[in-house]
């Protein structure tokens, strides 16, 4: 590598905090998210939403409606059905204790004859302006015959519970795993059995720009969308192959900027359906902007699991079993993400750093006349870790050995990688204790005692809390398509399936293009989002730089090799004689060479072109431990996190600040769940009663208040993936909300509180905190 390359890689490649590509456009007002697209003559869609948890629809009369001015169309789910428009699919391959397949009502574009959750479409209005659709949308008149309605796991699972689907009973689906009789015998010599009933509560999404989407006939013939999405193919594939029955040929999806995504943005949703429906008939562009209230109530929201979890010990503290009981809510629509995060992902890394020889599994999917749940950063490794980590700091107290040295007797070590957990799932690499020791160096655990002294002279009770986990990365789709274009006006311009959402991936990937050309970053142009340019599986599970990254680097590399044997053809030497530097090829020994773009323009077409596929060979398992302490005012049992630091076994780091940032980010967002956050509907009514943000308590600057120490391990690279890197995306939400829960369960214990430590449910409300301290 000469001076110039390796300046250029200094400044721009992997390792550095370059400043994401992206920002300069957004900061600007130059950002293309949906809602800026406003193609002439472009139509507004409204939707008709159920007031009613669950209710036999009578009748629609869409007449004064529709004579309103500008009223284009109006469909209900009668007319969709008509037409032939489909339902949206689910897995089949899930089962229900009998072994039948499992039960949910068919998802609709618009809902026929019944709906089942408070939100749920009803009609679709088309106009020429919004506040005509809205107009027009108050106008429909909807007769509805009240149904028996379930919201809450306990009421669904009650005997002679009112059903949703076609089953004699709410259970969509179930799963178990392990060895039931090798953990009883597990259970039965345990010197010591825990057990917790653990909630992970019901949270919102709340992405700051709404799902969106614009449909029209493009001048081809073909369906256009540009949507909010982090999955594009996907949901080419579901509108064209299964709902609309038209070809995925016949149908383009785009997306542009996205503002933000976690998880929520990964599938079709009715509303994208419907649209794209009305677009295809009218051949007019049809937008559908989704407001904050609908989100709330037609969103997927995440988590909504309940588990009794019991974990039994030896004397010395080493884990003998776990058993688990878990109920998911997967809402009034059983989706296949909904179901695959408690009864596939969840169970995964369920045992997470620790070694534990017998598992029994017993978990079941609920439908509940509520939204449906699917993936919000982490979808179900937050859940499972929770789980553990609480287990763990209460095996502690309850065996009266030091939280620390319980985890480091239970570890998985270093010389027992890879190692196969009771799910299956191999880790490839981890060194847990080491991660741990020095996470407690970096939160100065051993001065806790100090500055709990100084809490309480302020009238304070401070606590502790750790969390030691890994979570599983990649969606299971390992493999990814890149194309490398090296254009001759003196661009790279690069595409990849994967898309950005806030995250900074282009400029990462653009990182990757310029270890391997060695040249600067703004020669470097990273195309995301459009089916036309290429297929994948998209952005979820914290894949992107795991798989993508890995393909483009690999693609550039066979990009350079390529032109290397150009260069050695125009040049008239062998290729082994050729050296390559900052963007230009020379013969060694000589001043006679050519410039990489220069190359390209010489080539067909005037470029050097590459579609490269490859795979990674497995998931990654990234790991870290997360120390956070909290203060509580026994007065009003308000809570404050007062230090959080954290260090992170990711792998290679490609870009530190980025990094940085996902995971302070999702350390925010896992806060938020242990202190504030609840969707919350009413059992009586069937109503959301947390659905619009004077309602919802998202987390706010002056709940956390210190700065995050944030640091990053890069001494255990990830063997299943060229880069060695490992996925970083959820690693903070996963971490965060365990090790704040155990921190006020601390502070509880030390209060004299044991027995309240161990009742805590998330969210740890001022009045809940309140309530344990004066019971």
């Amino acid at each position: 590598m000469t001076t110039d390359t390796a300046d250029t890689v200094t400044r721009f490649g992997s390792g550095r905090a370059v400043k994401r590509i992206e920002d300069e456009g957004l900061l600007k007002g130059l950002g293309q998210y949906t809602d800026d697209l406003a193609p002439a003559g472009h139509l507004r869609a409204v939707f008709v939403r159920s007031p009613y948890p669950h209710a036999r629809i009578v009748s629609i009369d869409t007449g004064n409606a529709a004579s309103l001015p500008g009223v284009v169309r109006i469909a209900t789910g009668a007319d969709l059905e008509q037409a032939g428009v489909k339902p949206i699919p689910t897995n089949p391959a899930f089962r229900r204790a009998d072994g039948s397949p499992a039960a949910t009502a068919p998802r609709r574009a618009l809902a026929h004859e019944r709906v089942r959750y408070v939100g749920e479409p009803v009609a679709i209005v088309v106009a020429e302006t919004l506040q005509q659709a809205r107009d027009a949308a108050e106008a429909v008149w909807v007769e509805y015959e009240e149904l028996p309605h379930v919201v809450t796991l306990d009421a669904a699972t009650a005997p002679g519970a009112p059903t949703l689907a076609d089953a004699p009973d709410n259970f969509a689906a179930e799963m178990r795993a392990g060895d039931a009789k090798q953990c009883d015998a597990a259970f039965a010599q345990a010197a010591h059995v825990v057990k917790l009933k653990v909630v992970n509560q019901r949270v919102a999404a709340l992405s700051i720009e709404p799902r969106s989407v614009l449909a029209w006939v493009a001048e081809d013939g073909r369906l256009t969308l540009r949507m909010s999405s982090q999955m594009p193919s996907g949901v080419r594939n579901s509108l064209a192959n299964d709902i609309l029955g038209i070809g995925r040929d016949q149908v383009r999806v785009t997306v542009g900027d996205v503002g933000g995504g976690f998880g929520m943005k990964t599938g079709i949703y009715p509303e994208d359906a419907a649209a794209a429906w009305a677009a295809w008939t009218l051949k007019k562009p049809v937008k559908w902007i989704a407001d904050r209230s609908e989100e709330f109530l037609s969103s997927f929201h995440g988590r909504d699991q309940q588990a009794h979890a019991e974990l039994a010990l030896d004397a010395s503290g080493k884990i003998l079993g776990l058993r688990l009981r878990t109920l998911a809510n997967v809402g009034a629509y059983a989706t296949a993400t909904g179901m695959t995060i408690p009864m596939v992902v969840g169970p995964w890394v369920q045992t997470s750093v620790y070694h534990v020889p017998a598992i029994d599994f017993h978990i079941r999917c609920v439908l509940t006349n509520t939204a449906s749940t699917a993936a919000y950063r982490g979808a179900g490794r937050p859940e499972a870790i929770f789980i553990m980590e609480r287990l763990m700091d209460e095996a502690a107290r309850q065996a009266g050995i030091d939280r620390i040295e319980l985890r480091r007797r239970n570890f998985v070590r270093p010389e027992q990688m890879p190692y196969r957990n009771p799910m299956g799932q191999t880790y490839d690499v981890g060194e847990f204790g080491k991660i741990m020791d020095e996470g407690l160096d970096l939160a100065d655990w051993s001065g806790f005692e100090a500055r709990a002294t100084q809490s309480k002279a302020h009238g304070k009770l401070r606590g502790l809390g750790i969390s030691t986990f890994l979570e599983w990365t990649s969606g299971n789709v390992f493999e990814e398509r890149v194309t490398v274009d090296v254009k001759a006006d003196g661009v790279i311009e690069v595409f990849s399936a994967v898309n950005q959402m806030g995250q900074g991936i282009a400029t990462t990937l653009a990182q990757l293009v310029v270890d391997v050309f060695g040249v600067p970053i703004d020669k470097v142009r990273v195309v995301l989002g459009d089916t036309d340019r290429g297929d994948g599986f998209g952005s979820a599970g914290s894949r992107s730089l795991f798989t993508g990254g890995s393909a483009l680097s690999l693609g550039s590399k066979k990009t350079l090799d390529t032109a290397r044997e150009l260069a050695a053809r125009s040049l008239e030497a062998s290729p082994a004689d050729l050296d390559y530097a900052a963007g230009r090829f020379s013969v060694k020994g000589t001043d006679v060479g050519i410039g990489l773009f220069d190359l390209a323009r010489q080539q067909p077409g005037g470029h050097i072109f590459t579609d490269h596929t490859s795979a990674v060979s497995g998931p990654s398992w990234p790991n870290g431990c997360h120390v956070s302490e909290v203060e509580i005012d026994p007065q009003t049992g308000t809570v404050q996190v007062v230090r959080y630091s954290s260090v992170n076994d990711i792998g290679r780091v490609v870009n530190p600040m980025i990094v940085r940032g996902q995971l302070d980010g999702g350390a925010v967002q896992g806060i938020g769940q242990a202190l504030m956050e609840h969707m919350v509907y009413d059992a009586d009514s069937g109503q959301p009663v947390s659905g619009s943000l004077m309602d919802y308590a998202a987390p706010r600057a002056d709940v956390i208040a210190c700065e995050f120490v944030t640091e990053m391990n890069e001494t255990v690279p990830c063997t299943t993936n060229p880069l060695g890197v490992k996925g970083v995306g959820e690693l903070g939400t996963i971490g965060a909300a365990p090790s704040v829960v155990n921190a006020v369960a601390d502070a509880l214990a030390r209060a004299g509180k044991k027995d309240a430590a161990r009742q805590l449910q998330m969210p740890l409300t001022p009045p809940k905190v309140w309530a344990l301290l004066n019971s």
